[in-house]
């Protein structure tokens, strides 16, 4: 990616961080949290735009890309782990770009220190009941009763034509043409990786306590109303689209698109993201 710098950290844990930088430090800060199954590789498009007008930091999860495996798998600890990145890097205010598995990650950063948050990002991220659709009857019913058989149906996606999925399940052909397969070969490839698995399959487990929190979440966006900005792909097959409306009656002074992409909606619209990134985290804008 131009304009931008991968660097490593060691973690006060002893796990190494790997993240990308870009743009001038005292620029408005910009956290890009990717999802599953990518990596900081999810914003290659979006990051030189972006350090036109912010200092991006785009961190590698732990247990994603070029990022360590965490001894202990968690949000929250994937959560601590950002922040001391955060903390090193001397970030005081921030904005929160709040995507699939990062969306956890975000908001324990976010109400941790909810006087440091500039805006959120919300792409094709779950923060309430309604964003669960039929297609997760199967992971649900794993998290009320983890037997193996319920783990087995919870985890099937992660095969190499789940890791596929991610990127064209539910996208029109001419949208998904778009994207190379090369992309999610990366990813598998990454997932195959000794301890990535694993992650994975914690992830899966603990995501069931982030959903606990969603009454938390809803006090804390309602009581703050941060700023934000949706970018969506209406052709998510793993999150509803009923999610949107959900959001923006929480925040009803949220700025909403939505696209005709997919649940990786920066693969085929990192041009018209960037574009409305910029114009929502541009000082400019606040002074309207």
């Amino acid at each position: 990616m131009r304009h931008a710098t991968r660097q490593r950290i060691r973690l006060s844990g002893g796990t190494e961080l790997s993240f990308i930088t870009a743009g001038e430090a005292h620029k408005p800060a910009v956290l890009l949290l990717h999802g599953f199954p990518s990596s900081a590789r999810t914003f290659r498009e979006v990051v030189p735009g972006l350090s036109q007008a912010a200092y991006v930091i785009a961190p590698d999860l732990p247990g994603f890309g070029e990022s360590d495996v965490l001894p202990d798998v968690s949000f929250p600890a994937f959560g601590a782990a950002i922040s001391e990145l955060l903390d090193r890097l001397a970030v005081g205010s921030r904005y929160i770009y709040l995507h699939d598995f990062g969306a956890p990650v975000g908001f324990h950063i976010a109400m941790q220190a909810p006087e440091r948050v500039s805006g959120l990002i919300v792409q094709n991220a779950n923060a309430h009941g309604t964003g669960l659709g039929p297609q997760w009857a199967g992971t649900q019913a794993y998290w009320s009763e983890p037997t193996p058989e319920n783990e087995a149906n919870a985890t099937a996606h992660l095969t190499f034509e789940g890791t596929r999925d991610q990127y064209v399940a539910g996208v029109p052909p001419d949208v998904a043409a778009r994207i190379p397969a090369e992309h999610w070969e990366e990813d598998w490839r990454v997932m195959c990786l000794p301890g990535r698995m694993e992650t994975q399959r914690a992830l899966i487990r603990d995501y069931a306590h982030y959903v606990a929190r969603f009454d938390a979440i809803a006090e804390y966006l309602a009581r703050w109303q941060p700023p934000a900005l949706m970018l969506w792909g209406r052709h998510d097959a793993f999150f509803d689209l009923a999610e949107v409306l959900s959001w923006m009656r929480v925040l009803p002074r949220m700025e909403a698109h939505v696209f005709d992409a997919g649940h990786l909606l920066l693969e085929t619209h990192a041009a018209a993201a960037v574009s409305l990134m910029l114009d929502f985290i541009r000082p400019a804008r606040r002074t309207v």
